[in-house]
Protein backbone atom coordinates (compact mmCIF):
# COMPACT_ATOMS: atom_id res chain seq x y z
CA UNK A 1 0.00 0.00 0.00
CA UNK A 2 1.38 3.46 -0.88
CA UNK A 3 1.92 5.66 2.25
CA UNK A 4 1.51 8.95 2.51
CA UNK A 5 3.79 12.22 3.82
CA UNK A 6 3.51 13.28 6.98
CA UNK A 7 3.50 17.07 5.33
CA UNK A 8 2.58 19.89 7.32
CA UNK A 9 -0.01 18.16 9.76
CA UNK A 10 1.55 18.28 13.60
CA UNK A 11 -0.94 16.94 16.26
CA UNK A 12 -3.02 19.00 18.34
CA UNK A 13 -4.37 16.34 20.75
CA UNK A 14 -3.69 12.74 21.97
CA UNK A 15 -6.46 10.57 22.38
CA UNK A 16 -6.65 11.27 25.86
CA UNK A 17 -7.41 14.58 25.27
CA UNK A 18 -9.90 14.16 22.83
CA UNK A 19 -12.75 14.39 25.45
CA UNK A 20 -16.91 15.42 24.94
CA UNK A 21 -15.95 19.16 25.77
CA UNK A 22 -14.62 19.31 22.26
CA UNK A 23 -17.64 18.98 20.13
CA UNK A 24 -17.33 20.35 17.18
CA UNK A 25 -14.08 20.80 17.27
CA UNK A 26 -10.99 19.90 14.19
CA UNK A 27 -8.03 17.99 15.83
CA UNK A 28 -4.99 15.74 14.30
CA UNK A 29 -4.36 12.71 15.86
CA UNK A 30 -1.90 10.32 15.28
CA UNK A 31 -1.43 6.82 16.33
CA UNK A 32 -1.60 3.15 15.30
CA UNK A 33 -4.77 0.95 13.98
CA UNK A 34 -5.58 -1.38 17.50
CA UNK A 35 -8.93 -2.56 15.99
CA UNK A 36 -11.04 -2.49 13.29
CA UNK A 37 -14.76 -3.28 12.79
CA UNK A 38 -17.04 -3.12 10.27
CA UNK A 39 -20.88 -2.70 10.27
CA UNK A 40 -21.83 -1.94 6.89
CA UNK A 41 -22.72 1.70 6.56
CA UNK A 42 -20.54 2.13 9.61
CA UNK A 43 -16.64 1.27 9.29
CA UNK A 44 -14.87 2.47 13.68
CA UNK A 45 -11.01 2.58 13.38
CA UNK A 46 -9.91 2.09 16.96
CA UNK A 47 -7.11 4.69 16.41
CA UNK A 48 -4.03 3.88 20.01
CA UNK A 49 -1.26 6.32 21.04
CA UNK A 50 1.40 6.18 23.78
CA UNK A 51 -1.74 7.75 26.04
CA UNK A 52 -4.81 5.41 24.99
CA UNK A 53 -7.10 5.27 22.50
CA UNK A 54 -10.24 7.03 20.80
CA UNK A 55 -12.72 5.83 18.07
CA UNK A 56 -12.49 7.10 14.34
CA UNK A 57 -16.03 6.52 12.61
CA UNK A 58 -16.51 6.26 9.38
CA UNK A 59 -20.25 6.83 7.96
CA UNK A 60 -19.60 5.38 4.56
CA UNK A 61 -22.72 7.54 2.80
CA UNK A 62 -21.61 10.56 4.88
CA UNK A 63 -17.66 11.24 4.40
CA UNK A 64 -15.41 11.22 1.20
CA UNK A 65 -15.10 8.39 -0.62
CA UNK A 66 -11.32 8.53 -0.80
CA UNK A 67 -11.94 8.21 3.43
CA UNK A 68 -13.90 5.58 2.68
CA UNK A 69 -11.02 3.65 0.56
CA UNK A 70 -8.12 4.59 2.49
CA UNK A 71 -10.38 3.04 5.55
CA UNK A 72 -11.22 0.39 4.18
CA UNK A 73 -7.45 -0.92 3.21
CA UNK A 74 -5.59 -0.02 5.84
CA UNK A 75 -5.00 -2.98 8.72
CA UNK A 76 -4.15 -3.17 12.46
CA UNK A 77 -0.80 -1.94 13.83
CA UNK A 78 -0.72 0.43 10.49
CA UNK A 79 0.47 3.96 11.77
CA UNK A 80 -1.89 6.68 10.93
CA UNK A 81 -2.85 10.26 10.79
CA UNK A 82 -6.34 11.94 10.96
CA UNK A 83 -7.75 15.15 10.85
CA UNK A 84 -11.36 15.54 11.39
CA UNK A 85 -14.02 16.66 13.63
CA UNK A 86 -14.87 15.67 17.64
CA UNK A 87 -18.56 14.41 17.99
CA UNK A 88 -20.17 13.92 21.09
CA UNK A 89 -21.51 10.12 21.70
CA UNK A 90 -23.28 8.17 24.09
CA UNK A 91 -22.03 4.76 21.98
CA UNK A 92 -18.64 5.22 23.02
CA UNK A 93 -17.15 4.46 26.73
CA UNK A 94 -15.44 7.70 26.76
CA UNK A 95 -18.66 9.32 24.97
CA UNK A 96 -16.64 10.56 22.35
CA UNK A 97 -15.58 9.89 18.42
CA UNK A 98 -13.85 11.70 15.37
CA UNK A 99 -15.26 11.88 12.34
CA UNK A 100 -12.86 12.10 9.63
CA UNK A 101 -11.80 14.53 7.09
CA UNK A 102 -8.88 13.15 5.92
CA UNK A 103 -6.78 9.88 6.69
CA UNK A 104 -2.90 10.14 6.39
CA UNK A 105 -1.67 6.67 6.35
CA UNK A 106 2.42 6.87 7.49
CA UNK A 107 3.01 3.30 8.07
CA UNK A 108 2.33 -0.09 6.91
CA UNK A 109 2.52 -3.01 8.88
CA UNK A 110 3.43 -6.89 7.75
CA UNK A 111 0.49 -9.44 8.32
CA UNK A 112 -0.06 -11.56 10.70
CA UNK A 113 1.30 -10.09 13.24
CA UNK A 114 3.28 -12.05 15.48
CA UNK A 115 0.89 -10.85 18.65
CA UNK A 116 -2.33 -10.04 19.54
CA UNK A 117 -2.52 -5.76 19.20
CA UNK A 118 -5.92 -5.43 20.63
CA UNK A 119 -4.71 -8.11 23.74
CA UNK A 120 -7.62 -10.01 23.32
CA UNK A 121 -5.76 -13.36 22.51
CA UNK A 122 -2.55 -13.48 25.46
CA UNK A 123 0.88 -14.80 24.34
CA UNK A 124 3.28 -16.35 26.31
CA UNK A 125 6.09 -14.71 27.72
CA UNK A 126 9.25 -15.88 24.97
CA UNK A 127 6.54 -15.09 22.21
CA UNK A 128 6.10 -11.90 23.71
CA UNK A 129 9.90 -11.05 23.97
CA UNK A 130 10.74 -11.79 20.29
CA UNK A 131 8.58 -9.05 19.27
CA UNK A 132 9.38 -7.22 22.06
CA UNK A 133 9.26 -3.52 19.87
CA UNK A 134 5.47 -4.79 18.98
CA UNK A 135 4.59 -6.26 22.94
CA UNK A 136 5.64 -2.33 24.16
CA UNK A 137 2.89 -1.36 22.43
CA UNK A 138 0.07 -3.01 24.57
CA UNK A 139 -1.15 -0.21 27.04
CA UNK A 140 -0.90 -2.51 30.05
CA UNK A 141 3.03 -2.99 28.98
CA UNK A 142 3.09 0.97 28.38
CA UNK A 143 1.90 1.58 32.47
CA UNK A 144 4.73 -0.31 33.76
CA UNK A 145 7.31 1.55 32.15
CA UNK A 146 5.28 4.90 32.36
CA UNK A 147 5.26 4.07 36.28
CA UNK A 148 9.49 3.23 35.90
CA UNK A 149 9.76 6.53 34.75
CA UNK A 150 7.95 8.28 37.37
CA UNK A 151 10.35 5.95 39.89
CA UNK A 152 13.07 7.10 38.46
CA UNK A 153 12.61 10.98 38.49
CA UNK A 154 10.97 10.50 42.25
CA UNK A 155 14.41 8.68 42.90
CA UNK A 156 16.49 11.15 41.11
CA UNK A 157 14.47 13.99 42.85
CA UNK A 158 15.26 12.83 46.13
CA UNK A 159 18.37 11.85 46.53
CA UNK A 160 19.22 15.32 45.00
CA UNK A 161 17.62 17.20 47.44
CA UNK A 162 19.20 14.83 50.06
CA UNK A 163 22.42 16.52 48.86
CA UNK A 164 24.02 13.55 47.02
CA UNK A 165 25.41 14.13 43.30
CA UNK A 166 24.87 12.11 40.43
CA UNK A 167 27.81 10.56 39.33
CA UNK A 168 28.76 7.82 36.43
CA UNK A 169 31.51 5.02 36.94
CA UNK A 170 33.11 2.84 34.21
CA UNK A 171 31.68 -0.24 32.93
CA UNK A 172 34.68 -1.89 31.59
CA UNK A 173 36.80 -2.87 34.08
CA UNK A 174 40.12 -4.28 34.78
CA UNK A 175 39.44 -6.14 38.33
CA UNK A 176 36.63 -7.84 39.69
CA UNK A 177 34.30 -5.42 42.05
CA UNK A 178 32.47 -8.52 43.66
CA UNK A 179 34.86 -11.11 43.79
CA UNK A 180 33.90 -14.47 42.24
CA UNK A 181 33.19 -15.56 38.87
CA UNK A 182 29.91 -14.14 38.07
CA UNK A 183 32.05 -11.76 35.63
CA UNK A 184 31.51 -11.18 31.78
CA UNK A 185 35.16 -10.90 30.52
CA UNK A 186 35.47 -8.18 27.25
CA UNK A 187 38.51 -7.79 24.83
CA UNK A 188 39.67 -4.63 25.45
CA UNK A 189 42.36 -3.96 22.88
CA UNK A 190 45.56 -5.88 24.29
CA UNK A 191 44.21 -6.18 27.76
CA UNK A 192 41.55 -8.40 29.45
CA UNK A 193 38.98 -6.65 31.18
CA UNK A 194 35.60 -7.25 32.34
CA UNK A 195 31.76 -5.55 32.40
CA UNK A 196 30.98 -4.02 35.58
CA UNK A 197 29.07 -5.77 38.36
CA UNK A 198 28.32 -2.90 40.32
CA UNK A 199 30.01 0.74 40.52
CA UNK A 200 30.86 -0.58 44.54
CA UNK A 201 34.83 0.53 44.34
CA UNK A 202 34.32 3.83 42.20
CA UNK A 203 32.03 5.06 44.30
CA UNK A 204 33.58 4.43 47.70
CA UNK A 205 36.90 6.28 46.11
CA UNK A 206 34.15 9.23 45.48
CA UNK A 207 33.56 9.96 49.02
CA UNK A 208 36.62 11.60 49.32
CA UNK A 209 36.17 14.65 47.12
CA UNK A 210 31.97 14.43 47.01
CA UNK A 211 31.02 12.59 50.25
CA UNK A 212 27.69 11.70 49.17
CA UNK A 213 26.96 10.22 45.58
CA UNK A 214 24.37 8.39 43.51
CA UNK A 215 24.04 6.42 40.40
CA UNK A 216 21.83 5.04 38.03
CA UNK A 217 23.33 2.79 35.41
CA UNK A 218 23.07 -0.77 33.90
CA UNK A 219 25.57 -3.60 35.09
CA UNK A 220 26.32 -7.18 34.17
CA UNK A 221 26.28 -10.33 36.15
CA UNK A 222 26.75 -13.77 34.21
CA UNK A 223 24.05 -15.14 36.37
CA UNK A 224 23.77 -18.78 36.43
CA UNK A 225 19.96 -18.68 38.05
CA UNK A 226 16.95 -18.45 35.67
CA UNK A 227 14.20 -17.84 37.59
CA UNK A 228 11.48 -14.98 37.56
CA UNK A 229 13.56 -12.66 39.59
CA UNK A 230 17.09 -12.92 37.72
CA UNK A 231 18.75 -11.22 34.49
CA UNK A 232 22.38 -10.81 33.30
CA UNK A 233 22.26 -6.85 32.56
CA UNK A 234 20.44 -4.86 34.95
CA UNK A 235 19.84 -1.36 36.38
CA UNK A 236 21.15 -0.42 39.47
CA UNK A 237 20.07 2.43 42.00
CA UNK A 238 23.67 2.60 44.16
CA UNK A 239 24.44 5.70 47.19
CA UNK A 240 27.52 5.97 49.05
CA UNK A 241 28.10 8.49 52.23
CA UNK A 242 31.02 9.88 54.29
CA UNK A 243 31.06 9.89 57.41
CA UNK A 244 27.88 8.10 57.89
CA UNK A 245 27.07 4.19 59.55
CA UNK A 246 25.09 1.57 58.45
CA UNK A 247 22.62 2.97 60.38
CA UNK A 248 22.55 6.48 58.59
CA UNK A 249 22.11 5.11 54.65
CA UNK A 250 19.14 2.76 56.13
CA UNK A 251 17.35 5.69 57.21
CA UNK A 252 17.97 7.22 53.74
CA UNK A 253 16.91 4.22 51.83
CA UNK A 254 13.42 3.54 54.33
CA UNK A 255 12.83 7.51 53.50
CA UNK A 256 13.40 6.92 49.68
CA UNK A 257 11.02 3.64 49.49
CA UNK A 258 8.38 5.71 51.41
CA UNK A 259 8.73 8.70 48.93
CA UNK A 260 9.03 6.92 45.68
CA UNK A 261 5.63 5.23 46.77
CA UNK A 262 4.17 8.01 47.70
CA UNK A 263 4.75 9.66 44.51
CA UNK A 264 4.14 6.76 42.01
CA UNK A 265 0.60 6.39 43.93
CA UNK A 266 -0.30 10.22 43.47
CA UNK A 267 1.40 10.35 39.60
CA UNK A 268 0.39 7.27 38.66
CA UNK A 269 -3.56 6.73 39.31
CA UNK A 270 -4.07 5.98 35.35
CA UNK A 271 -1.48 3.54 35.62
CA UNK A 272 -2.39 1.68 38.17
CA UNK A 273 -5.75 0.99 37.32
CA UNK A 274 -4.84 -0.33 33.94
CA UNK A 275 -2.72 -2.78 35.50
CA UNK A 276 -5.38 -3.79 38.55
CA UNK A 277 -2.70 -3.15 40.78
CA UNK A 278 -2.63 -1.32 44.15
CA UNK A 279 -0.38 -1.07 47.39
CA UNK A 280 -0.35 0.68 50.48
CA UNK A 281 2.61 3.69 51.23
CA UNK A 282 5.18 1.57 54.30
CA UNK A 283 4.97 3.08 57.22
CA UNK A 284 8.59 4.67 58.79
CA UNK A 285 10.87 3.15 60.17
CA UNK A 286 10.96 -0.15 58.73
CA UNK A 287 10.96 -3.00 60.61
CA UNK A 288 14.72 -4.35 62.17
CA UNK A 289 15.42 -7.75 62.30
CA UNK A 290 18.67 -9.15 63.15
CA UNK A 291 19.99 -12.43 60.81
CA UNK A 292 20.19 -14.00 64.26
CA UNK A 293 16.55 -13.40 64.68
CA UNK A 294 15.67 -14.61 61.67
CA UNK A 295 17.51 -17.51 61.88
CA UNK A 296 15.59 -18.58 64.70
CA UNK A 297 12.50 -17.57 63.65
CA UNK A 298 12.94 -20.36 60.69
CA UNK A 299 14.07 -22.58 62.59
CA UNK A 300 11.40 -22.54 64.89
CA UNK A 301 9.19 -23.27 61.67
CA UNK A 302 11.29 -26.27 60.93
CA UNK A 303 12.32 -24.28 58.24
CA UNK A 304 15.95 -25.53 57.13
CA UNK A 305 18.77 -22.39 56.99
CA UNK A 306 22.18 -22.92 57.57
CA UNK A 307 23.73 -19.66 59.86
CA UNK A 308 26.92 -18.28 58.30
CA UNK A 309 25.17 -18.87 54.68
CA UNK A 310 22.65 -16.59 52.56
CA UNK A 311 18.99 -17.63 53.56
CA UNK A 312 17.82 -20.47 50.77
CA UNK A 313 14.74 -19.29 48.38
CA UNK A 314 12.72 -21.76 50.31
CA UNK A 315 12.88 -19.94 53.67
CA UNK A 316 12.91 -16.89 52.00
CA UNK A 317 9.23 -17.51 50.91
CA UNK A 318 8.27 -18.41 54.66
CA UNK A 319 9.74 -15.49 55.88
CA UNK A 320 7.37 -13.26 53.08
CA UNK A 321 4.34 -15.02 55.17
CA UNK A 322 5.72 -14.01 58.03
CA UNK A 323 6.29 -10.36 57.27
CA UNK A 324 4.08 -9.28 54.55
CA UNK A 325 5.97 -5.76 53.96
CA UNK A 326 9.32 -4.31 53.89
CA UNK A 327 11.41 -4.83 56.93
CA UNK A 328 15.36 -5.32 57.04
CA UNK A 329 17.67 -7.96 58.23
CA UNK A 330 20.90 -6.88 59.67
CA UNK A 331 23.63 -7.99 61.28
CA UNK A 332 24.68 -10.42 58.61
CA UNK A 333 27.78 -13.13 59.16
CA UNK A 334 31.10 -12.00 57.58
CA UNK A 335 30.67 -14.88 55.93
CA UNK A 336 28.03 -14.10 53.96
CA UNK A 337 28.41 -10.75 53.18
CA UNK A 338 31.36 -9.04 50.54
CA UNK A 339 34.90 -8.05 51.51
CA UNK A 340 34.09 -4.59 51.60
CA UNK A 341 31.74 -4.80 54.69
CA UNK A 342 32.85 -3.59 57.96
CA UNK A 343 32.94 -6.59 60.53
CA UNK A 344 30.93 -5.44 63.89
CA UNK A 345 32.99 -3.63 66.36
CA UNK A 346 33.37 -6.01 69.46
CA UNK A 347 31.87 -9.15 67.40
CA UNK A 348 33.93 -9.59 63.66
CA UNK A 349 31.96 -12.93 62.54
CA UNK A 350 29.11 -10.30 62.32
CA UNK A 351 29.36 -7.11 59.97
CA UNK A 352 27.51 -4.45 59.60
CA UNK A 353 25.69 -4.83 56.82
CA UNK A 354 22.24 -5.42 55.68
CA UNK A 355 19.80 -6.45 53.40
CA UNK A 356 16.32 -4.69 52.41
CA UNK A 357 13.16 -7.06 51.91
CA UNK A 358 10.02 -7.18 50.82
CA UNK A 359 8.14 -9.83 51.79
CA UNK A 360 10.05 -12.41 50.34
CA UNK A 361 12.43 -10.58 47.39
CA UNK A 362 15.69 -8.74 48.70
CA UNK A 363 15.61 -5.51 47.20
CA UNK A 364 18.65 -3.96 48.05
CA UNK A 365 21.93 -4.36 50.03
CA UNK A 366 24.16 -2.44 51.26
CA UNK A 367 26.07 -1.45 54.93
CA UNK A 368 29.02 -0.03 56.85
CA UNK A 369 32.36 -0.06 54.66
CA UNK A 370 35.62 -0.76 55.45
CA UNK A 371 37.56 2.35 55.72
CA UNK A 372 40.85 0.94 57.40
CA UNK A 373 43.46 0.13 54.52
CA UNK A 374 45.01 -3.04 56.39
CA UNK A 375 41.79 -4.36 57.81
CA UNK A 376 40.49 -4.25 53.88
CA UNK A 377 43.76 -6.18 52.88
CA UNK A 378 43.06 -8.57 55.36
CA UNK A 379 39.44 -9.04 54.43
CA UNK A 380 40.53 -9.46 50.72
CA UNK A 381 42.95 -12.49 51.80
CA UNK A 382 40.34 -14.06 53.94
CA UNK A 383 37.94 -13.91 50.61
CA UNK A 384 40.68 -15.71 48.44
CA UNK A 385 41.15 -11.99 46.77
CA UNK A 386 44.69 -10.94 45.50
CA UNK A 387 45.35 -7.50 47.19
CA UNK A 388 47.70 -6.69 44.07
CA UNK A 389 44.44 -6.80 42.11
CA UNK A 390 43.11 -4.22 44.18
CA UNK A 391 46.15 -1.81 44.34
CA UNK A 392 44.65 1.11 42.37
CA UNK A 393 41.27 1.02 44.71
CA UNK A 394 43.71 0.46 47.88
CA UNK A 395 45.82 3.73 46.90
CA UNK A 396 42.35 5.81 48.02
CA UNK A 397 43.08 4.59 51.21
CA UNK A 398 46.07 6.32 51.60
CA UNK A 399 44.69 10.12 51.32
CA UNK A 400 42.00 10.31 54.03
CA UNK A 401 39.25 7.65 53.48
CA UNK A 402 36.45 8.62 56.02
CA UNK A 403 34.03 6.54 57.52
CA UNK A 404 30.97 5.64 54.97
CA UNK A 405 28.40 3.71 54.09
CA UNK A 406 26.09 2.68 51.32
CA UNK A 407 23.57 0.70 49.42
CA UNK A 408 22.26 -1.13 46.18
CA UNK A 409 18.91 -1.28 45.09
CA UNK A 410 17.64 -3.06 42.19
CA UNK A 411 15.42 -1.04 39.96
CA UNK A 412 14.19 -4.18 38.33
CA UNK A 413 12.73 -5.78 41.37
CA UNK A 414 11.16 -2.07 42.73
CA UNK A 415 9.51 -1.76 39.62
CA UNK A 416 8.02 -5.47 40.15
CA UNK A 417 6.62 -4.40 43.64
CA UNK A 418 4.77 -1.31 42.06
CA UNK A 419 3.59 -2.45 39.12
CA UNK A 420 2.80 -6.67 40.41
CA UNK A 421 4.49 -7.80 37.87
CA UNK A 422 6.02 -11.33 38.94
CA UNK A 423 8.62 -11.69 36.41
CA UNK A 424 11.18 -9.09 36.20
CA UNK A 425 11.82 -9.60 32.09
CA UNK A 426 8.14 -7.80 31.98
CA UNK A 427 9.67 -4.76 33.60
CA UNK A 428 13.03 -4.74 31.46
CA UNK A 429 12.50 -3.01 27.86
CA UNK A 430 14.43 -5.21 26.49
CA UNK A 431 16.12 -8.39 29.09
CA UNK A 432 19.16 -10.15 28.51
CA UNK A 433 19.68 -13.40 30.89
CA UNK A 434 21.27 -16.86 29.85
CA UNK A 435 19.41 -17.63 27.12
CA UNK A 436 18.33 -14.58 25.66
CA UNK A 437 20.63 -12.24 23.20
CA UNK A 438 18.37 -10.88 20.76
CA UNK A 439 16.02 -8.74 20.73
Amino acid sequence: MKTDQLGDWRRTHYSIEVTPELDGNEVIVFGWIQDIRDLGGILFLILQDREGNVQVTIPRKKVKKQIVEKAEAVQRQYSIGVKGIVKRTKMTPRKVEIIPKEIRVLGVAQHPLPLDVTGRTPAKIDVRLDARALDLCQQENRAVFKIQHVLLRAIRDFLSEKGFIEVHTPRIIATATEGGAALFPVKYFENKAFLAQSPQLYKEELVLGFEKVFEIGPFFRAEESHTRRHISEFISVDIEQAFATAEDVMQVLEQLVHHVCEDVKARCRRELEILKHDFEVPKLPFKRFTYDEIIVELQNKNVEAQWGEDIPTPALRTLGGLHPYFYFITDWPITARAFYIKPKDGNPKLTEGFDLMWHWIELASGGSRISSKDLLVKRLRECELNPESFKHHLKAFDYGMPPHGGWAIGLERLTMMLTGKKNIREVVLFPRDRFRLTP
